[in-house]
């Protein structure tokens, strides 16, 4: 071991908690069953590692260290508790004899942060469980943090992953990769919640801001691992697809706050690195020739984000792949983006029409773009009392306060 002086280790053991802590945590997690217990462990190895390593150096193999240390720790608390409660004395025990050499083995790390995944977004927890849940435990986000940005208190949040924690224990939901059969399924809530995330960071929900950079940051890195860890075709095009819209952040609002719709954006401040990996790996996928709704909609940020302007755009492969999406994923939202695609192609009086049969079948109509589609379609058809009117609707079911600002300013200009 090395002996470098006391700030350097704790330098050391800093970076290591950013960097290793969840690769950690989710390996304690294998070896002791409970969130709360590795989370315990977890605390104390670094605890003792901030102690020992001045005096001892730091392990040629710090996280295997951390792991281990971790586990004897956790046994160790069974074992002073077991004067009130017997039962856990059965389970220090059994923890005791379970070592194994693959206790401080590399070799499983990837499986035990790919099943922390998946157990963190089991179906049997709401989508608010499952999205505060990845969070916190696989992206390490404290509740404060979590609590902030979906706008609910602290306390709320808190008690949102404890119930989802107790449910995970009480169900006996196993902390484990799917098997072969069940896997698609699963992998397909992932997914979800992964985007779920990234569009809460791309375009929020509610509040004073347009976006909340850290969100969209924390999906495209959940993103990054699960592709490492199962390079699967709807993986890579999730990636890719969180990849090419973040590309356009720094363009999408002004130093004031207000929004810069897509046709208004300075395309210069489109991240190009964001835009070339993205392209890449759609590639990647099409070339497959097994494509999934992540990847064609992926598809289609490639070609708004080649297009030097909104009209030398080919909106015409645009609406080619959301037939194909609408094949794949039908839904109303991916109806009214093909209608506004349809409109940008055949004019305003046909992506009017397109939506207003979607508004006939009662669709959409408590979904504000909707309607401000609509009124959009209105006003550069020249029917200013139709594009009011729809603008208000829009007005009233809109919280983000950006896209409030925005439309009012439609709405003034048109009076």
């Amino acid at each position: 071991m090395a002996s470098p002086s006391v700030p350097t280790v704790r330098q050391t053991v800093d970076q290591l908690y950013r960097t290793e802590s969840r690769r950690v945590f989710a390996t304690l997690i294998r070896l002791l069953g409970s969130f709360d217990l590795a989370e315990e462990a977890l605390q104390d190895a670094f605890a003792a590692a901030a102690e020992k390593w001045p005096q001892q150096g730091v392990p040629t193999n710090p996280r295997a260290w951390l792991v281990s240390t971790g586990r004897f720790k956790a046994i160790d608390t069974l074992r002073r508790r077991t004067r009130f409660d017997a039962s856990l004395a059965d389970l220090a025990a059994k923890l005791d004899t379970a070592a194994g050499p693959d206790i401080i083995d590399d070799s499983p790390i990837a499986d035990d942060r790919l099943r922390l995944i998946f157990t963190c977004c089991h179906p049997a927890l709401s989508p608010e469980a499952q999205v505060a849940l990845t969070l916190r435990e696989v992206c390490g986000l404290t509740t404060e943090e979590i609590a902030s940005a979906f706008l609910v208190s602290p306390s709320t949040l808190a008690q949102r992953i404890v119930r989802a924690k107790a449910k995970i224990r009480d169900a006996g939901i196993a902390y484990q990769v799917p098997d072969q059969a069940d896997l698609p399924d699963r992998l397909e809530t992932v997914l979800q919640v992964i985007y779920l995330v990234f569009n809460e960071g791309y375009a929020a929900s509610s509040g004073p801001d347009l976006t909340q950079a850290n969100l969209s940051a924390e999906a495209i890195r959940l993103g990054r691992l699960l592709q490492v860890l199962m390079p699967e075709g709807e993986v890579t095009g999730l990636l890719a697809l969180m990849l090419l819209q973040e590309s356009r952040r720094m363009a999408r609002s002004a130093s004031t706050g207000d929004l810069i719709l897509l046709a208004d954006q300075d395309r210069a401040r489109w991240n190009a690195e964001q835009i070339a990996e993205g392209r890449d790996l759609v590639q990647q996928v099409l070339a497959t020739g097994r494509v999934g709704m992540y990847t064609v909609q992926a598809a289609i940020a490639v070609l708004h984000a080649q297009a030097p302007s909104t009209a030398d755009t080919a909106w015409g492969q645009i609406v080619a792949w959301y037939d194909v999406l609408t094949q794949l994923a039908p839904s109303p939202i991916v109806a009214l983006n093909r209608a506004v695609a349809v409109a940008m192609r055949d004019g305003p009086a046909e992506g009017l029409r397109l939506i207003d049969e979607l508004l006939a079948q009662g669709q959409l109509n408590h979904y504000y773009l909707a309607h401000a589609a609509r009124a959009d379609f209105y006003r550069q058809l020249g029917d200013h009392a139709a594009a009011k009117v729809a603008y208000q609707q829009a007005l009233a079911l809109t919280k983000p306060e950006p896209e409030r600002r925005f439309l009012e300013g439609r709405l003034q200009a048109l009076r």
